[in-house]
């Protein structure tokens, strides 16, 4: 029996095996890596809330993953910035940076399963919140199905149970303010490339970040800096591999294996932290994701008919709920 392949040699002859995959194949394989990497990434940002102040904690995951990002930002440049939008992006960084502070208290208080559910609720805040402020057409199946993913959420909690508890809160927070980050963004490619959005978040929000961190700081210990710099290329691995699902199929068709992140979450769970999902979490998470895929489903099919196809195959449906406030500028 001859030797086992060299590692490089063996990465190199299973790239090639998985280039030869169907090109929706490989979009779902990447999605379930960028699920593996996110999930990873926050059982160390778990373990890092409970070790600092999760205000240092958002810093330090901000700062690594723009270590490791710094080339492709080299790469990508800068040249399509529109300076004129300068608002939005400090808008879009800022709600961004409270939904990550918020998620890091969630994810040291609550079990680590159920902060995972419970984030998938921000797919339903965010039609909630495209339908006020983007005046975006909501019709009667998606608000039914928005109200039935938050039936799934309060499964999920229980009000008036044990289980409800401030962690709850911030994850919801944490949800919702997810949710005006895609507003921000909806915004901003109107006029921006997805490059200068992602490159552009990436630079502000480290500086933001270590504003809050500097009134707790405290040096880390030295055992906490691999742990700090895994959280950064967990993070921009996660976001490459999700980048990669992209350019391969329609987001609306990966969408369902995004969920995959609970699966990866509960393992991830019981294996480190000995901890086990409730009924009422799976539950819940299954009744959010159903909720969340048919909405998904929904604004694809919707926004694929021309007018008059589309008032024909709606005619149960009353005009859309929109409101006439115009988008922030």
């Amino acid at each position: 029996m001859g030797l086992p392949l060299p590692l490089p040699a063996f990465a190199s002859q299973l790239a090639e095996a998985a280039g030869r995959l169907p090109q929706p194949v490989r979009a779902i394989l990447w999605m379930l890596v960028a699920c593996l990497l996110f999930a990873i990434l926050n059982a160390f940002i778990r373990e890092a809330s409970r070790a600092m102040h999760p205000f240092q904690a958002v810093f330090f995951r901000n700062l690594f993953g723009l270590l490791f990002m710094l080339p492709w930002i080299r790469t990508a440049g800068l040249e399509s910035l529109n300076r004129h939008r300068i608002r939005l992006y400090l808008g879009r960084t800022a709600v961004g940076l409270l939904s990550m502070f918020a998620w890091f208290w969630a994810l040291k208080l609550l079990p680590f399963a159920e902060a995972i559910a419970l984030s998938f609720a921000s797919p339903l805040f965010a039609t909630l919140l495209a339908a006020l402020f983007l005046g975006e057409q909501v019709r009667i199946r998606r608000w039914t199905a928005i109200l039935v993913g938050f039936a799934g959420v309060l499964v999920i909690l229980r009000p008036g149970a044990d289980a409800f508890s401030v962690g709850a809160l911030f994850a919801l927070a944490s949800a919702a303010l997810g949710a005006c980050g895609i507003i921000f963004t909806k915004q901003l490619v109107r006029s921006e490339s997805t490059t200068a959005v992602v490159t552009i978040m990436v630079l502000i929000q480290t500086p933001m970040a270590l504003i809050p961190a500097l009134f707790v700081w405290e040096w880390p210990a030295a055992s906490l800096w691999p742990m700090l710099l895994t959280m950064g290329l967990a993070g921009s691995l996660g976001h490459m591999s999700f980048v990669r699902a992209l350019r391969l199929a329609e987001a609306s068709s990966l969408m369902p294996y995004d969920y995959a992140r609970l699966v990866f979450a509960a393992i991830i769970g019981w294996l480190f932290f000995a901890e086990v999902p409730d009924n009422w979490t799976w539950v819940g998470s299954a009744i959010i994701a159903a909720a969340a895929v048919y909405i998904a489903r929904r604004e694809v099919k919707l926004k694929a008919m021309p007018a008059a196809a589309l008032a024909s195959a709606l005619p149960d449906e009353p005009p859309a709920i929109v409101t006439k406030t115009e988008p922030a500028a």
